[in-house]
């Protein structure tokens, strides 16, 4: 509780961290911005330790599913903590480590650090995951998981749009070996940008496909119509699987999917764009392919009046917006020391005001990690009533004795 003047009296209520398996582009950019680092330092940063990954996950023979599982770690990660506090082949490999454990492809720190040192030798020079060069390093990548698994608040889930490019390659009858195969690797270009993070599985599968068949110059009424027709048939609509925390007075479900697919396009084609070498199928095509598809998205786009980034559009009954985030979730650190008040301790702030370096604890109070949020939002409504402090006056008129 808390005194007449404000100062916490008791102990700690604690921090709630609810879990986004969704962020919005403006959360990712406020969170980028906030760590000081220039466009170009987090596009290469990002873009080589997503490479690393790539390299060292092939190295081990480690299936899809851990690459993609490693690199939404690895954004998330970058998110909370600034690129200055840590080498970024620390954190892909931190991130590699804790993706082994979730999608049971175990693989201790020594053997991926041992397997991304032998990518620079020649055979005969490989060394073992035994050799004492890789103990200290090994520790501190398990140092580092413990940050991965706070920055993407304890959230297992995971999303795995390559399966549905399969799927939907069959549906629609295209060329396994030629659209196919190249809607495939550009799911896996998708996790070289952020998309993942603000995307639906269906819709990063619908966008690599129809990106594939774009590049092929194959006809994509097909997919287009499939959407307009029976978008609830993908379950992929933003209202959907956002839920009502996150948008709901919004235009039709119709257009709130294809705009979260051009979205996901457009971002696909500034990778392709700016960065064709670091990506799969940016180098088996010239850049006047992107760029023509890129001035038929932007038409497209200027017709249908659709925003380049989605955003939340619930508003409260006096016209407010409402923030849904419990705590600090987006980027603003959890570990804020600069509270004093439990009414405030629950509150978001701005994003990553006060953040903890890494390998840094909180030692203001107890972070606690939940999915949902509305049995967050339930328990702080309980809590807070415990921790106010209510004042009240009283007159009291006393009789003075006689003076007789």
């Amino acid at each position: 509780m808390t005194d007449s003047k404000g100062n916490r009296v008791g102990p700690h209520p604690s921090f709630i961290k609810v879990a986004q398996p969704y962020i919005f582009e403006d959360d990712i950019q406020k969170s980028i911005s906030a760590t000081g680092v220039s466009p170009s330092k987090e596009d290469s940063i990002r873009l080589l330790g997503v490479a690393w990954i790539d390299n060292v996950r092939r190295a081990l023979q480690l299936p899809v599913k851990t690459f993609t599982t490693a690199v939404v770690y690895y954004h998330k990660f970058r998110l909370v903590h600034s690129d200055n506090e840590y080498n970024y082949v620390d954190a892909a490999a931190a991130a590699l480590f804790t993706a082994c454990k979730i999608e049971d492809t175990l693989k201790k720190s020594k053997e991926i650090l041992c397997a991304a040192d032998n990518l620079k030798y020649p055979p005969a020079e490989h060394l073992t995951p035994d050799d004492p060069k890789f103990e200290a390093h090994s520790k501190a990548i398990i140092g580092l998981e413990r940050l991965m698994l706070e920055a993407s608040g304890f959230d297992f889930r995971s999303r795995q749009p390559q399966k549905h490019v399969i799927k939907l390659a069959k549906l629609h009858n295209v060329d396994k070996d030629s659209v196919g195969k190249k809607a495939w690797n550009v799911s896996l270009d998708l996790y070289r940008t952020f998309a993942p993070l603000k995307q639906t599985t269906y819709t990063m599968a619908m966008a690599s496909l129809e990106l594939a068949m774009r590049l092929c110059d194959k006809d994509t009424e097909g997919v287009e119509s499939d959407l307009v027709v029976s978008p609830g048939k993908w379950c992929s609509t933003r209202e959907e699987v956002m839920g009502r925390n996150f948008l709901r007075a919004s235009p039709s479900k119709v257009g709130i999917h294809l705009n979260a697919r051009l979205e996901t396009l457009l971002d696909l084609l500034d990778l392709y764009n700016n960065h064709r070498g670091s990506t799969i199928v940016g180098q088996e095509h010239p850049l006047d392919s992107f760029i023509n598809i890129r001035i038929a998205l932007n038409n497209e786009v200027s017709s249908k009046h659709y925003p380049r980034y989605m955003r939340r559009h619930e508003k409260s009954s006096n016209g407010t917006t409402i923030n849904n985030n419990i705590l600090p979730t987006n980027k603003d650190s959890y570990f804020n020391r600069t509270q004093t008040s439990p009414s405030s301790t629950n509150s978001p702030s701005t994003p990553l005001d006060n953040r903890a370096r890494v390998g840094e604890r909180d030692r203001e109070g107890t972070v606690r990690f939940m999915l949902d949020a509305s049995h967050a939002r339930s328990e702080r409504s309980t809590v807070d009533a415990f921790f106010k402090y209510d004042e009240e006056e009283y007159e009291v008129e006393d009789e003075l004795p006689s003076s007789s």
